[in-house]
């Protein structure tokens, strides 16, 4: 078991997050010592769903206007339809997005959370995994496409659903552990 004492993991999540893909990484995390904090564009709470139902809300740590990449170690994208629906046109979200990828920080992606990489511009050349419907964006986006159910490219981890969570916080937790990345490409299963 890892331990990741003294990291920090930013949660980029907005109303109409896949509940399980929010609060299964952010346990994993927290149960390996990392310090974890939910950013959103709104101060408050975000609205969770389990699929179309609404679920439970989770508090928001930092106001994405106040949020610094710098100051966190990786980032974890939730998928769910309108969470990434409504990260990938703001502007402040895509620009914190990026600053991780220049840093060469690791970041994670499940379900539909991929859209907001294919919007900030972070997947030429990249190969990763997503739900199937979202395929065609990311390929359009410059990614290679994969049904796995999990893929780690250079320090990037993404996922397809729900039940590939616990191969995707394994993965994560893992990419953590090691750091930076810089040029290494792998696939796991």
């Amino acid at each position: 078991m890892s331990h990741l004492t003294g990291k920090r993991v930013a949660i980029l999540a907005a109303d109409g997050f896949e509940q399980s893909e929010l609060l299964e990484p952010m346990r994993a995390l927290k149960e390996h010592d990392a310090t974890v904090d939910v950013v959103s564009p709104e101060a408050g709470k975000v609205q969770g769903f389990k699929h179309f139902e609404k679920g439970e809300q989770v508090a928001v740590d930092v106001k994405l206007s106040d949020a610094e990449a710098g100051r966190y170690d990786a980032l974890v994208i939730p998928g769910g339809l309108f969470n990434p629906d409504t990260l990938r046109i703001d502007e402040k979200a895509l620009a914190f997005t990026r600053e991780f990828f220049k840093a060469g920080k690791p970041v994670a992606a499940i379900c539909h959370g991929p859209w907001v990489l294919a919007n900030a511009g972070v997947l030429e050349g990249r190969t990763v995994t997503s739900v199937p419907n979202i395929r065609k964006d990311l390929e359009n986006a410059g990614a290679k496409w994969t049904d796995e159910e999990v893929v780690v490219d250079q320090g990037l981890v993404t996922s397809r659903t729900p039940d590939d969570l616990p191969a995707f916080c394994a993965k994560l937790i893992e990419e953590i552990d090691e750091g930076k990345h810089r040029g290494q490409q792998r696939s796991a299963a």
